[in-house]
């Protein structure tokens, strides 16, 4: 894929506006929890049918992300980018204007399809504006910062915008934001992809999208109804992966190429990835829940109590992970933060029924602020690193389709167990705030378990070549226009 190669200024310019169309991305997957209340009373959704105001996001955002990214390869990733905000934006427009639950449930289904049009090619763009170590760690840490924070920043977006105005406004106001970052597109530097005969494999992108979209709807079915009626499904989405996997090494123009796999900084980042991204989607949800049930937050304090972890991650992610890649290699820094990351869940797991935010909640989110904010950079960079140019779209939607699935997964089976800790903890006598945070130190506990297993393989699998993780030497050149 040839690619004209822009000035210094340039690149960062377009490293803007790509982090702001993933922030919009982002929030909007997390701004409506809040919101779900008021949509269910204006709307009439039953309990069991409001969970679809999530669901009907997420199930076409984690199955289409690895086919978006391919076709930005093909057809060019800043196409692709573009036109994924045009059609989540439109999305956006209708979602605001719902007044009905059939109307918002299918505007919902078009911004997951235009949010993976627009995510899945992010980060393969950013890799490939950048020719030094430096550089790239830096600008890798800037998306990661807004994926992480931007979670955060949502469930607070959404307390004020629900309060101060209505539950229409989390998504009116992906207007301003959409349009605006449409047309500073101009600003990326055009791109030219390597063509549809290369790589439009029909039965391949039927295969994977169906495979995956079934795959979150089985975790998300799990997490609803339990593993009953379940296991079906998911030895049906396995299946058509599997049979994705085949078609794909008898293809002679593959969707996803399986020399991508085949590499091991990308296969074993991806791994280390889900399993980070697991126990933090865990994280969120059971903490948001123990502020509220627990300590009595209001919606706006829930939300205002998670900017100490947007801070740190922000602190550490845009202002010190990419001097400790660049001098001591992404694989350093990921065992650093990774067992960070893990403390953080060990004190989750000891919080008291009655606690108190600033001594039981605070040193925590810190550290598991810091932890993220020093192994997602890293992890990310790794998972890219051993990609070519031509491949850098479809490894960006693996990259997030990896972090989609492993956050379903992760979420459904940590409340899932938490969930049942709690009934049985209720039904031997204990007190509801007892109970509740019984649940939430069995999902925490599990947490630790999880990041322990994604260090031990970070430690063992994840060996980049010398280049890659040789410190980039003094007064590096930097590429100009």
């Amino acid at each position: 894929m040839s690619q004209i190669v822009p000035s210094h200024r340039a690149r960062w310019l377009a490293v803007l506006v790509l982090c702001v169309g993933q922030l919009m991305i982002i929030l909007d997957a997390t701004i409506v929890n809040v919101a779900l209340p008021a949509i269910q009373r204006d709307l009439g959704f039953t309990q069991s049918g409001l969970g679809w105001v999530v669901n009907a996001y997420l199930i076409p955002f984690g199955g289409l992300l690895l086919l978006a990214g391919r076709l930005g390869d093909l057809i060019g990733r800043r196409r692709m980018f573009a036109l994924g905000l045009v059609v989540f934006t439109a999305a956006s427009l209708l979602c605001g204007l719902a007044d009905s639950r059939e109307l918002l449930i299918a505007a919902r289904f078009v911004q997951g399809v235009g949010g993976a049009m627009t995510s899945a090619v992010i980060l393969g763009m950013i890799v490939t504006m950048f020719r030094t170590p430096r550089e790239t760690a830096r600008a890798i840490g800037v998306y990661s910062f807004v994926g992480a924070a931007g979670a955060s920043i949502g469930v607070l977006g959404g307390g004020v915008l629900t309060q101060a105005l209505t539950w229409h406004w989390i998504f009116l106001v992906n207007l301003p934001i959409g349009v605006g970052t449409l047309l500073a597109t101009r600003l990326i530097a055009p791109d030219r992809g390597i063509g549809l005969r290369e790589g439009a494999d029909i039965l391949g992108a039927v295969l994977v999208t169906s495979g995956l979209m079934l795959a979150i709807y089985t975790i998300v079915r799990s997490a609803e109804q339990g593993p009953a009626g379940t296991v079906a499904l998911g030895a049906v989405s396995v299946a058509l992966l599997a049979g994705f996997v085949l078609r794909q090494a008898r293809a002679r123009n593959p969707l996803l190429p399986l020399r991508i796999l085949r590499s091991r900084p990308v296969a074993a980042g991806n791994v280390v990835q889900a399993l980070m991204v697991a126990a933090m989607f865990g994280f969120q949800i059971p903490v948001a829940l123990y502020v509220q049930q627990v300590l009595g937050f209001s919606s706006l304090q829930t939300g205002v109590s998670f900017l100490p972890i947007t801070a740190a991650i922000g602190l550490v992610a845009l202002g010190l992970s990419a001097r400790l890649i660049t001098r001591f290699g992404a694989r350093a820094v990921a065992l650093v933060g990774l067992p960070l990351i893990g403390a953080g869940f060990a004190l989750l797991a000891r919080l008291p029924v009655r606690g108190s935010f600033v001594t039981d909640l605070l040193p925590s989110m810190l550290l598991l602020g810091l932890g993220v904010g020093l192994a997602l950079p890293a992890v990310a960079t790794l998972a890219m690193s051993g990609t070519r140019p031509e491949d850098s779209g479809i490894a960006s939607g693996l990259v997030n389709t990896t972090q989609q699935v492993g956050g379903a997964f992760g979420l459904a089976v940590l409340l899932t167990l938490a969930t049942s800790r709690t009934d049985d903890l209720l039904a031997g006598g204990a007190s509801a705030p007892a109970a509740l945070t019984g649940g939430y130190h069995l999902a925490f506990g599990i947490g630790v378990g999880v990041v322990a297993l994604a260090t031990v393989l970070a430690a063992v699998l994840l060996r980049p070549t010398a280049e890659q993780e040789a410190p980039e030497p003094a007064g590096a050149p930097v590429l100009v226009g």
